[in-house]
């Protein structure tokens, strides 16, 4: 395989204008209540900073894949120390489930994913990285609502610009919310009379199960679990988008890890082969989509709800991580742009395996009578390639 080139991103200087929108949105604010001094000391005040464009801009130049993914997040140390912390704040936690339906080992494999445990909170300075955004074309609209959340944030809570520090997309504290979420669902857990997502864990974790009870957490069920696949599945069956109940799976020879039954029910469950057939299979449920809703990658919610288990003493992975072909954003790019010509309509080629791009890649592999698990093996790059030389269509092929 040719590894695509990366030019690095060029790092923008302060844009024409910036001053003229800083004062637009100074209006903005005004109207929606924030405090005359904020809106002239810190918004004035706020300064353009050229990394978060380029952090914007940037793109990874590789595919990352599930076995490096879930290899770096659900390891053995964010597993121990998951389990420390859950003993360290057993009684907080306990009173949370109670209180919002959300079981403990969740809120802390949440806490683990975001911060590592509050290690790493990041140290880009919130209101000069949103300014940034809100006043850069590409997401202006979103960004400027986040950026007068946090300034009604800093006049609610009493918050200053030095403690206002986050990601440099403006993500803040344990739990990484953004302004609009800290504004709406940040609980005071230690009863001091402010929201401190920063330096109060009673605080990030009671707000944690309270933002995670607000988007729909179910209680009393679980995100999913790994299941087994009897040999010959179908894997067309697959995918975030086809929901069947409990009895059809079973009825399609699904067990649990250990052999036994899934159980008969309506209760409705997706299935997710995210390493390809050779990997481990998933079966998930509405917490699943519930997890997605903090963070949209199927990957993460895959993370959060594995390591949950793990801290809860479940075992790992009946499979281990198969390693699986490097591909560049440029050769997925590229085979969905021969799936659209061959007919399987993946949309517009963006260099992301979705869940469009991951059933034209299953109906493709039934097409050729492929194991159709939807996962880009140097095999199926080797059969496009075949299928599109008569269309002279370049195909690159991983390894």
């Amino acid at each position: 395989m040719a590894f695509a080139s990366s030019s690095p991103v060029q790092v923008p200087q302060e844009p024409d204008g910036f001053e003229q929108c800083i004062s637009d949105i100074q209006g903005e604010a005004r109207k929606a209540g924030v405090s005359e001094e904020t809106v002239v000391n810190v918004l004035g005040n706020s300064k353009f900073v050229s990394n978060v464009i380029k952090y914007d801009r940037s793109q990874p130049e590789f595919v990352q894949t599930f076995t490096n993914y879930f290899g770096k997040r659900v390891n053995d140390w964010r597993i121990n120390r998951g389990r420390e912390l859950y003993k360290e704040h057993q009684a907080l936690l306990q009173k949370l489930a109670a209180q919002y339906g959300v079981p403990a080992h969740y809120l802390v494999a949440f806490w683990g994913l975001e911060t590592n445990f509050g290690n790493y909170k990041g140290k880009m300075p919130i209101i000069d990285s949103l300014t940034t955004l809100a006043c850069d074309p590409r997401r202006s609209k979103f960004f400027e609502s986040e950026l007068i959340q946090a300034l009604l944030l800093m006049d609610r809570e009493n918050i200053d610009v030095e403690t206002m520090l986050g990601s440099w997309a403006g993500a803040m504290g344990h739990t990484q919310f953004m302004p609009s979420a800290y504004m709406r669902y940040a609980v005071d857990g230690d009863n001091d009379g402010k929201a401190d997502l920063w330096n109060s864990i009673p605080d990030a974790l009671t707000s944690a199960a309270n933002f995670l009870s607000n988007l729909g957490w179910e209680r009393g069920y679980r995100w999913g679990r790994e299941v087994r696949l009897p040999e010959n599945f179908d894997y067309q069956l697959s995918g975030k988008d086809q929901h069947y109940d409990l009895t059809f799976w079973g009825k399609q020879g699904l067990t649990q890890i250990n052999g036994k039954p899934l159980g008969k029910g309506d209760l409705k469950a997706s299935l997710l082969v995210p390493a390809g057939h050779k990997g481990p299979a998933f079966l998930v449920y509405d917490n699943f989509d519930v997890i997605m809703k903090w963070n949209r990658s199927e990957f993460y919610a895959i993370a959060v709800g594995h390591l949950a288990d793990r801290i809860s003493g479940q075992e790992q992975l009946s499979k281990p991580l198969p390693e699986l072909p490097i591909y560049t954003l440029d050769d997925v790019r590229q085979l969905q742009s021969t799936l659209n010509q061959l007919g399987f309509d993946v949309g517009s080629p963006d260099g992301i395996m979705g869940p469009a791009t991951r059933k034209g890649i299953r109906d493709f592999q039934a097409s050729i009578k492929l194991t159709a698990d939807g996962f880009p093996d140097n095999q199926v790059f080797q059969a496009l390639k075949q299928a599109a030389s008569i269309n002279d269509e370049p195909v690159s092929q991983v390894q």
